[in-house]
C-alpha cells in the first residue's frame, strides 16, 4: 500500500512539474500555449537534410560538372541533370571543362541517404540543413538548379563550409610540416650537444 502511494506521489509531482515547465519542445505554430518553447530545435552540424549544390566563390560558378555519378548511384533515381561546355574554361578562368546546365531533384523521392555526397568527386553536393520544404502539390518538391544553389549557398554561409578536398590537402600539408619539424629537431640539437661536449 505504501509503495503504491509513493508511486502515485511521484506521478503527481512529475505531472505538476510538467504543467509548470513542459519538457517537450513544441513545434512553432499559432495557438501554442507555451510561448517560450516556440522555437524549432536547432539542428546539429552532422544533421542530414535535403541535398543541395555548392558554389565556387573563387570562380563564381557551381562546383558541379554534371558528371552524372551521383545520378547513377542514387538508389531512388530522384535526380536528373544535363551538362554543357564551360565558357569560363575556354576563357581560361576555370579548370572545369564541363559545367552543369540543369539539375533537378525530386525531394519527395529522396531518402536522404547521402550516397550522392559520398560518390561526388568535385565537392559539388552536400546534405544541407533544410528539412521543412513541404508543399500541397504532388510535384511541388521538384527543386531545380537555382533553388539547389540557393540552398547550398545558405548552407555554406551558415556552416562556414570548406570543400573536403581542400581540408584533405590542408591536413596533408600540416602532417608533412610536422614530419619536417620532427626530422629537423634532432639535427638542430646535435651541434648544441657537440658544443657542450667541447666546452666540457
Amino acid at each position: 500500500m505504501l509503495n503504491s502511494l509513493k508511486g502515485l506521489w511521484v506521478t503527481f509531482v512529475s505531472t505538476v512539474n510538467g504543467l509548470r515547465d513542459p519538457v517537450t519542445r513544441e513545434y512553432p505554430s499559432t495557438g501554442t500555449l507555451w510561448k517560450r518553447n516556440k522555437r524549432p530545435t536547432p539542428v546539429q552540424d552532422r544533421f542530414m537534410g535535403f541535398p543541395a549544390l555548392t558554389w565556387d566563390g573563387e570562380v563564381e560558378e557551381p562546383f558541379c560538372t554534371s558528371c552524372m555519378v551521383c545520378i547513377r548511384q542514387c538508389p531512388t533515381q530522384c535526380m536528373s541533370a544535363t551538362m554543357i561546355d564551360n565558357p569560363a574554361h575556354q576563357e581560361g578562368r576555370s579548370s572545369r571543362r564541363k559545367i552543369v546546365e540543369s539539375f533537378e531533384i525530386n525531394l519527395n523521392r529522396c531518402i536522404l541517404c547521402g550516397i550522392c555526397v559520398e560518390v561526388c568527386n568535385f565537392d559539388a553536393i552536400v546534405m544541407s540543413h533544410e528539412h521543412e520544404m513541404s508543399t500541397y502539390q504532388r510535384n511541388g518538391d521538384r527543386v531545380d538548379l537555382p533553388a539547389l544553389l540557393d540552398i547550398g549557398k545558405k548552407f555554406q554561409q551558415e556552416t562556414e563550409w570548406v570543400p573536403p578536398t581542400v581540408l584533405a590537402k590542408q591536413r596533408a600539408a600540416k602532417e608533412a610540416g610536422q614530419e619536417e619539424v620532427a626530422q629537423d629537431g634532432p639535427a638542430n640539437e646535435e651541434p648544441a650537444a657537440a658544443a657542450d661536449s667541447a666546452d666540457g
